[in-house]
């Protein structure tokens, strides 16, 4: 009998350690087809938003109820960007002000909470959001708007290490959701409004301690660092001004401020780069690179591996952040990016090349098209805002109206892919801007812009639109208009399904193929975070925070005068299908 037991007993100690097992890499990169839990932004590492669950698809949907809603509490509302993520049944949320609720991923019982001690002083360009964070071994790692990286016991919220990316003091935050390479801890940072430098750093994830540093301006050196945390020069970034002028690339923005997504087929890691600072392009001659770019880097080494300029010489505020989401098409590894600048674009996932690129909103003005055989936009010269110092008085360019504005085709809310339809679901937006250009100068910790805007709405019935997009052919298959702009991301699933919230407070799903709206929920305040799915318990729940802020009522203009309506709130929100006889 004595074997027997043992074996009972092996088996039970193993089930008792799935049951609680640490976070690996390759948990992480199975996640990307099993869906039981949400191991990282994006639910897959290449940023997909896509998960096979089909227990709520679109012939179940209809019964789709609420499971259970928990508050953020507090006067601390604001915007409410953050994708939860899922692991031993327990969800680890962040909220505005940086801090971070560890929930039963089934009750909504709070377990903990961490709120980060934030200085006086801060100085997020776009609301004091959080977008998520990132799950590795035991612990659950986010970064704060002072610019650290904290990791917290997921048991118990303790701190296990934390570490400076930068000095708030100089501009310096970070909002985004870290993400997971090979052990690797991944994160940007923000402030490209106040003169910083983009970069890409790699930690160690059990430790915090540095592994790799690269710049996103040309001209910047990139660094390694030794388990004693010496320094060593890894190169620099580019060829010292050979596309800036002048002294201009040691405060040029290009901040890497959305994160970044990562696939394993490739080995590297994709990160967008903002805007070049400043916004005045008269002042910065060149295409200002690594700025508005996509920047694929080799995750063992932190080498840039090849990088490509969606916005070259940018005058618009097009920041080129957004994911760069790799899928395979014709046999061949590539990703999609919608951009800011309104053109959606298919690059080689390994080389870089150009492989499509089309307008997937409405009205474009900057550029007629872009050049697949160069790669180039074909401007539009007469839409560039004007040089100050052309101008009578030198104090103001002549301003232009241009579409999109500077808000964006597309800004911060994540776009889903589905390999079922091998459609791209975009929230994208119609408006545009008057801008012009102003006479600056940089001084550390002040907004570094050198231009002044008006948002401007294009249409009377609707300001947003999700869109269903074929990479392939560059053709809008479906589209569901919204009154407000959407700000929120989306999720697909292999319930044909796609996910999606509004400013107005509607959590929707719709048929991924034909668009038409087949649920929709109100959750009592505007939806800007991306929704996502896991299985627990036999059951599949789907959850969104709930949250308006961001950016549109800061910027937003005539557009923020629109929606100034829509109320603050700080909800997540779960929802599963009710039981019926026992069953699901």
């Amino acid at each position: 009998m004595q074997p027997k037991l043992s074996i009972l007993f092996c088996a039970a100690a193993l089930a008792s350690a799935a049951a609680h097992a640490v976070v690996t890499d390759s948990m992480i990169q199975a996640e990307a087809t099993a869906g039981g839990n949400v191991l990282t932004w994006g639910l897959n590492t290449q940023g997909q938003r896509y998960s096979p669950l089909k227990q709520v698809n679109v012939s179940t949907v209809s019964r789709l109820v609420p499971a259970w809603a928990f508050s953020f509490g507090g006067e601390k509302q604001r915007g409410q960007e953050s994708q939860p993520v899922i692991h031993d049944g327990k969800m680890f949320v962040t909220a505005s002000y940086s801090r971070l609720f560890a929930l039963d991923a089934a009750t909504g019982k709070k377990l903990w909470k961490y709120e980060h001690r934030l200085p006086d002083g801060i100085m997020p360009c776009c609301d004091v959001i959080n977008r998520g964070a990132a799950l590795y071994d035991k612990l659950v790692i986010f970064a704060t708007l002072d610019a650290q990286l904290v990791a917290l016991d997921q048991d118990t919220g303790s701190v296990v290490w934390k570490e400076k990316i930068d000095d708030y003091k100089a501009g310096y935050s970070a909002t985004a959701a870290p993400i997971i390479a090979n052990g690797l801890v991944l994160t940007g940072v923000s402030g490209g409004e106040f003169g910083v430098v983009g970069r890409v750093e790699a930690r160690n994830a059990k430790t915090g301690q540095l592994v790799w540093s690269r710049p996103t301006v040309e001209g910047h050196m990139g660094y390694t660092y030794d388990p004693d945390g010496n320094s060593k020069e890894n190169g620099l970034s580019g060829t010292t001004n050979q596309t800036w002028p002048g002294d201009l690339w040691k405060t040029g923005g290009a901040a890497t401020w959305l994160g970044g997504t990562y696939d394993a087929k490739t080995g590297l890691a994709y990160f967008g780069t903002g805007n070049p600072a400043p916004w005045n392009s008269h002042l910065r001659k060149g295409d200002n690179l690594f700025s508005c770019s996509t920047v694929a880097i080799d995750v063992k080494t932190g080498q840039i591996k090849w990088h490509y300029q969606n916005t070259p010489n940018d005058g618009w505020d097009f920041d080129g952040v957004n994911e760069f989401v790799t899928f395979d098409m014709d046999g061949r590894r590539v990703g999609g990016k919608a951009d800011r600048n309104g053109f959606f674009y298919v690059n080689d996932a390994a080389t870089g090349q150009l492989l499509n690129a089309f307008p997937f909103v409405r009205k474009i003005t900057w550029a007629s098209s872009i050049d697949l055989k160069t790669g180039k936009p074909n401007f539009i010269d007469a839409n560039r805002p004007g040089d100050p110092t052309a101008s009578s008085d030198g104090k103001k360019g002549a301003a232009i109206v241009s579409a999109p504005s500077f808000l964006g085709g597309k800004n911060q809310m994540p776009m889903a892919y589905s390999p079922d339809t091998k459609l791209f679901y975009v929230p994208a937006n119609e408006w545009a801007m008057e801008i012009w250009n102003e006479p600056i100068a940089y001084k550390k910790g002040a907004a570094y812009l050198g231009a002044g805007f008006t948002i401007k709405t294009l249409h009377e019935d609707h300001i947003g639109a999700l869109r269903a997009v074929d990479p392939k052919s560059g053709k809008i298959v479906w589209e569901v208009k919204n009154g407000a702009p959407l700000w929120g991301g989306v999720l697909t699933t292999g319930g044909n399904l796609v996910f999606w919230g509004t400013p107005e407070g509607y959590l929707k799903a719709a048929d991924a193929r034909t668009g038409k709206v087949v649920w929709e929920f109100q959750t009592g305040s505007g939806v800007v975070a991306p929704p996502v799915t896991w299985m627990q318990g036999g059951e599949q729940y789907i959850s969104v925070v709930s949250g308006w802020g961001g950016a549109v009522p800061l910027w937003g203009g005539e557009v923020a005068k629109k929606v100034n309506y829509l109320e603050q709130g700080g909800m997540v929100w779960v929802f599963k299908l009710p039981k019926a006889g026992g069953k699901s």
